[in-house]
């Protein structure tokens, strides 16, 4: 087969584009890095084009603790799941942790189990490196390593070492990792987290590029052991739903022999998740014993809340947290769908700031303006947990669904895709607007408001006493 660059023309100009030779290097090895390495490499050998691909990662996915670690929760949507299945990307066992078939919500008038929609175990708790800090026996593999070795057999060339200089020289960028010689590139793509110094290498550089806002959330790992986290926390994800300010979702995540919990909401302090996790609905969750003083692993990393304006310039692309990504769910699956986007617009159509804006800009503002209405929807979720009636309206709606298996569970679903990401949050607003749902809430909000109890429900194998 004939090698060749595929030039796009527009108003008798001839957009730079990738060719026999031409350089790719990807500075992150994360999920947004692997996946846009893989999906480059396999694009440009369906269209004949040999290019070479590095990635620069300091970090090695398979030591357990920071130096591995890549500070998440680690929930894999089903949506995500169903989408890398397409592309014949499989999470094999030694990945998968556990797979999630039910979320419980818990608030402080109850707590209510939620099965998945499709009763599948579809959802894959991970952890993104090899494990927490204490890890003494390896028994699963690290997520992020599991794309990485994809990204490789693909033919990415994996370069270890931190990146420390970046420079701009004949319309090329030139990177420098410590230890190592500057490398140029005729694309660069940015794939790092927000977690890093390293993004203020752009600075004085002219690409036009504006780091992502920030919040700082908090994740602490406890180990229990699989026995103690089967009895207690089943194959469920438990979701809190508790009138704490500043709190938007919180989490416990069962995995193999460790429990993640998970906090997100307005920059998380040590005052804040101490006050939850010494919360009854949260000790409730947990063996008597508990210390929950006591993790394995804790870090409080900022996620991006407001992605990037410019997440581009002529010849660099930023991708995964760096540039856009969901609100405060399904981030992996975000940098699935806007690596794909780039490697498509890159091998297809070009590498300059016009190509990205024409070609790649669509999927990251699709993604930040489904993130506004997010922030509306947990604006909304807000007014909630201030709110006993609204609370117990929320848990009797969803609780009468699971009572009742052949009615349609609305509430159940919304609260799901809520939990999951699985769903755009476009989607999840336009169901609470079926008028079935607002005349079922309304009237539960009305059994609230009359001040009819609803006794603490416990539809979930825990150790609460269930009153019916």
């Amino acid at each position: 087969m004939e090698r060749r660059a595929l030039p796009a023309r527009r108003k008798g100009l001839v957009s730079p584009m990738l060719a026999d030779g031409s350089k790719v290097g990807i500075i992150g090895g994360g999920p947004a890095g692997s996946f846009f390495g893989y999906f480059l490499l396999d694009m440009a050998e369906r269209v004949g084009i040999d290019v070479t691909v590095d990635t620069i990662e300091s970090r090695d996915f398979n030591s357990p603790g920071p130096a591995g670690c890549n500070m998440c929760g680690g929930i894999v949507s089903e949506s995500l799941v169903q989408n890398l299945a397409a592309e014949g990307i499989n999470l094999p066992p030694s990945v998968v942790q556990r797979g999630i078939d039910s979320y419980v919500l818990h608030t402080d008038l109850g707590s209510v189990r939620l099965e998945t929609p499709t009763r599948e175990k579809r959802i894959a708790a991970i952890h993104r490196g090899a494990g927490p800090r204490d890890l003494k026996e390896t028994k699963w593999h690290s997520f992020d390593g599991h794309l990485q070795s994809l990204a490789v057999e693909k033919g990415v060339r994996l370069v270890h070492g931190r990146v420390d200089q970046i420079g701009r020289s004949d319309g090329r960028f030139w990177v420098k990792a410590r230890g190592g010689e500057p490398q140029t590139y005729d694309l660069l793509a940015v794939a790092m987290g927000v977690n890093t110094a390293g993004l203020k290498l752009f600075d004085g550089l002219g690409v036009g590029y504006s780091p992502p806002k920030t919040t700082q959330t908090a994740i602490r790992e406890y180990r229990l052991g699989a026995e103690t986290i089967g009895k207690y926390f089943g194959n469920s994800m438990h979701v809190f739903l508790l009138d704490i300010p500043r709190l938007e979702f919180a989490a416990i995540i069962p995995k193999g022999d460790y429990t993640t919990v998970c906090l997100l909401g307005d920059d998380i302090d040590a005052a804040l998740l101490d006050g939850f996790l010494t919360s009854a609905e949260v000790k409730g969750c947990f063996p008597p014993d508990w210390k929950w003083d006591q993790p394995a692993c804790q870090c409080m990393p900022r996620i991006n809340v407001k992605g990037s304006p410019q997440p581009y310039a002529d010849g660099l692309v930023f991708i995964g947290d760096s540039g856009v990504t969901r609100l405060y769910k399904d981030g992996v699956g975000a940098a699935y769908r806007a690596a794909k986007a780039a490697a498509t617009t890159v091998v297809f159509h070009g590498t300059s700031a016009e190509d990205f804006r024409q070609h790649y800009w669509p999927a990251c503002n699709k993604m930040a303006s489904d993130n506004s209405i997010g922030l509306f929807m947990f604006a909304f979720t807000r007014q909630i947990q201030r709110r006993r009636f609204a609370r117990q309206a929320v848990t009797r709606m969803a609780a009468s669904e699971q009572r009742n298996p052949g009615s349609a569970r609305r509430m159940s679903t919304v609260l799901w895709d809520m939990f999951t990401g699985s769903a755009p949050y476009r989607e999840v607003l336009t169901r609470t607007m079926h008028p079935l749902f607002i005349s079922r809430l309304a009237a539960d909000v009305a059994v609230a408001l009359c001040s009819i109890p609803l006794g603490r429900t416990a539809l979930w194998p825990g150790r609460r006493s269930e009153e019916t």
